[in-house]
């Protein structure tokens, strides 16, 4: 499989309203959006099946390929919205733990993300790859939690296997099982006839705000380095609330006025 992660009441894992564990639906129509799938994904424990065959042509003659999506439903945009909260077990330092979302409210950032299954091959790459690089996220006051539906028991079983074998080895943050796929379908990831996430990404700031979210289909990979960039924009523009941050800015480089007078300062600078 090519894939294989402040005023109001937070929703649960367990549904019911936060504070305690429960979820509450969003009072609006869910919608369904569908999102393309390589030809090459394959693997998945259950196959997917093509729904409206796409066909193109070109000047060599018609040629013809299968085209695979998946359907994940969700509620509104989750984006400037409290994150919904949860309380799971979790895998960390090879022992079981207990997370609970809304504990990390007025305290730090939390980078949130969703990978579809244990053992697989994007996903490894990908929590490793924040693995390596969690003292940046720490200098940076932020948590990263991995979520997956698979079981805690799953979860250490990755973790005790070497990574030359495929597997995490020891790991900086926790690894979260949503074995009951809530947490997923909360935060709008899950596609509900493979029982599997997107890989979703969130980036909650100390009030349990969502401020930042993008979601990869199941055989993309995603960028550490634009998660952290992500990040540091979201600070600084939190901590200076006067200024805005233009396409792929970086700590030390210069801000804008979001007025039409302050703005033209910015655009004259880099002209």
């Amino acid at each position: 499989m090519a894939c294989s992660a402040a005023s109001s009441a937070l929703i649960s894992s367990n549904p019911s309203a936060f504070p305690t564990k429960s979820t509450a639906p969003i009072a609006s129509a869910p919608f369904s959006r569908t999102l393309a799938l390589p030809k090459s994904f394959v693997g998945l424990r259950k196959s997917f099946q093509s729904s409206a065959p796409r066909s193109f042509s070109s000047t060599r003659g018609a040629r013809s390929r299968r085209s695979f999506a998946v359907r994940a439903s969700s509620e509104l945009p989750l984006v400037g919205n409290i994150a919904p909260d949860f309380e799971a077990e979790a895998v960390f330092d090879q022992e079981f733990i207990k997370v609970k979302l809304s504990e990390y409210i007025g305290k730090k950032y939390v980078i949130l993300f969703f990978y579809p299954l244990d053992f697989t091959f994007v996903c490894p790459t990908e929590i490793t790859a924040f693995s390596d690089r969690y003292e940046e996220f720490k200098q940076l006051n932020t948590e990263i939690l991995g979520v997956s539906v698979d079981s805690v028991f799953s979860h250490l079983a990755w973790v005790q296997t070497d990574r030359k074998s495929g597997g995490l080895g020891d790991l900086q943050y926790p690894l979260v099982s949503d074995v009951t796929k809530s947490i997923s379908k909360s935060f709008g990831v899950l596609i509900p006839d493979q029982g599997i996430a997107l890989r979703g990404l969130f980036i909650i700031d100390k009030e349990g705000i969502i401020q930042h979210s993008t979601i990869n289909n199941l055989a993309i990979g995603r960028s550490v380095d634009e998660t952290k960039r992500t990040l540091q924009a979201l600070q600084y523009v939190q901590e200076n609330p006067d200024e805005v941050c233009p396409a792929g800015w970086k700590p030390g480089e210069k801000s804008m006025k979001p007025d039409p007078k302050g703005s033209k300062e910015y655009f004259s600078a880099i002209a």
